[in-house]
């Protein structure tokens, strides 16, 4: 084959034609005649035990139209100006089916799904990323470490009306929202073996994690309701639990004990 039928060639394979389609449609395309199976199979250099199934397709496609050749069945080109404004029109068709069925997709579906990250890079992407696209309220629950790359987006949320509550583990210089320190993150850290990461945008999207040393993480994004909730309510049951604490902690010492042990078994319900 020479260098331009080889080029047409590939050229029809990425629209999704086989190497034996594109050069038999060009065998018999160049001829300017009709022919046979076997003298196309025999001009494109094509093995005749391939030469039948291959102009069944071609026929499909409508790219080749059977003729009568006096008693023997030949094979027409079609013209490729019609054709192509026929195949255009076709994949425009199949674009647009596509794309409303992916809208659906993404209006159903995607809030179904749970995705999962491993890498510190994609989490804080994500993260990020959720913050800049909030619009009316937050929920963060954070180490001083995520609410550092994240401080700078905080502030620029805050500033345009997003409402946001922070519960913050160990100490922080951020100043955003309502925030709300966690007395015990030491034993939490231990229980846990890393920083908890929880956070809710505009109770649409949410995103859990633990980042452990070297910065490996464990997480998930999702939309859907369920996992939602299940992050919403988790930031704010800890979030009453501070309220009651600032008010009430010499009650809750004395009741429960240092660092609130006997409140924190959930398997018992003992006071000191």
């Amino acid at each position: 084959m020479t260098t331009v039928v080889v080029n047409i060639v590939d050229e029809l394979h990425s629209l999704g034609f086989s190497e034996y389609e594109g050069r038999s449609y060009l065998a018999l395309l160049s001829s300017g005649e009709t022919l046979t199976a076997y003298e196309i199979a025999k001009s494109a250099g094509l093995p005749t035990s391939k030469i039948y199934q291959v102009l069944a397709r071609l026929e499909e496609r409508e790219l080749v139209s059977v003729v009568d050749g006096g008693g023997k069945k030949k094979f027409a080109a079609m013209d490729p100006d019609e054709f192509f404004s026929e195949f255009r029109q076709g994949v425009n068709d199949t674009i647009a089916r596509v794309r409303r069925e992916l809208k659906q997709l993404k209006g159903n579906s995607s809030a179904s799904t749970i995705w999962s990250f491993r890498d510190y890079d994609s989490f804080r992407e994500r993260s990020a990323r959720m913050v800049r696209e909030c619009g009316r309220n937050l929920l963060v629950s954070s180490w001083k470490e995520e609410l550092d790359f994240l401080g700078v987006e905080l502030k620029a949320a805050e500033s345009r009306g997003v409402r946001i509550a922070v519960v913050h583990f160990g100490q922080t210089d951020l100043a955003c929202g309502v925030m709300f320190h966690h007395p015990i993150e030491d034993t939490l850290y231990q229980e846990r073996g890393g920083r908890g990461f929880v956070m809710v945008s505009d109770s649409r999207e949410a995103v859990l994690a633990t980042i452990y040393a070297e910065s490996a993480v464990e997480g998930a994004f999702s939309m859907n309701r369920g996992f939602i909730l299940l992050a919403e309510d988790y930031i704010k049951h800890d979030i009453y639990v501070m309220k009651i604490v600032r008010r009430m902690d010499r009650e809750l010492i004395g009741k429960f004990g240092e660092r609130y042990g006997k409140l924190r078994d959930v398997y018992s319900d003992e006071e000191e």
